[in-house]
């Protein structure tokens, strides 16, 4: 198998620092940014929005004598694995490590709330589904020194949580069914008629559809899906699925592989 493009898992420098001002709350984190509790945001204000020099070494020295931090995350095990034993190296904090799919992600952070049963410290997982987080009042600012780092658009209007890391999709396509240079180079390319039966695509893919849509403009981007749909791909879920289909040649080409599955 090959990919059409390229993609790359960007480690923003500052995750250590932002897991490390989270875990100490007790409360459900978000990775990416934030801390939940919106009952009771009031009496932890003054900790996660603490400003002063000696931020840091309040935070370890808390974080420490809870010993452990818990992390939900829908990162790749070759990415979390590694970035939890340089946590816990770098901090002597223990890291329990819970993976799953962004999808279950957010059904356990939303039972966990409605239950206050708060047994995570910190989520990091798919933008769409820490929005769903954030619009079910699971998730509240918090500040750090380190937000200066990231770029404008990785921090949304209302700060509830901010990028970490961004997902490339590529087309990833099996070399003993399909020629590159009979690939087109635009995504409406696979409308062709001869394409039908040979493109499949993964399920979840929600921020794939609202970029292309964001890019192209809403007419030709949902023009683009409508004719898309007509062309009966073949739906499946699970990245590392869809790339072992399309090695196999079970589905020749795929729409939406992350290039690192």
């Amino acid at each position: 198998m090959k990919f059409l493009d390229s993609r790359f898992t960007q480690r923003l420098k500052c995750l250590g620092s932002m897991v490390a001002a989270t875990l100490i709350f007790g409360l459900p984190a978000q990775a990416q940014a934030q801390t939940v509790a919106v009952a009771t945001a009031g009496k932890n204000d003054a900790i996660y929005m603490y400003r002063g020099p000696d931020r840091e070494k309040r935070l370890l020295e808390k974080a420490r004598q809870e010993g452990s931090l818990t992390w939900y995350t829908s990162m790749a095990t070759k990415e979390s694995i590694p970035l939890t034993k340089a946590f816990e190296k770098k901090y002597g904090v223990k890291v329990e490590l819970w993976r799953a799919t962004s999808e279950k992600i957010i059904q356990r952070v939303i039972n966990e709330g409605n239950a206050k049963r708060h047994t995570f410290d910190v989520v990091e997982t798919n933008g769409p589904e820490v929005e769903m987080m954030a619009r079910e009042n699971l998730l509240s600012q918090i500040y750090s020194p380190h937000l200066v780092d990231f770029p404008p658009h990785a921090i949304p209007k209302h700060r509830l949580w901010v990028t970490d890391r961004l997902n490339f999709f590529v087309v990833g396509y099996n070399t003993n069914k399909i020629k590159r240079e009979d690939l087109p180079k635009t995504y409406e390319g696979f409308l062709d008629p001869k394409w039908k039966g040979l493109i499949g695509i993964e399920a979840t893919d929600s921020e794939w559809m609202a970029t292309i849509v964001k890019k192209y403009g809403t007419e030709r981007g949902m023009k683009l899906f409508e004719r898309l749909a007509e062309m009966r791909p073949d739906v499946r879920k699970s990245h590392i699925l869809l790339a072992e289909m399309v090695s196999a040649g079970e589905v020749p080409i795929a729409l939406t592989i992350y290039n690192g599955s």
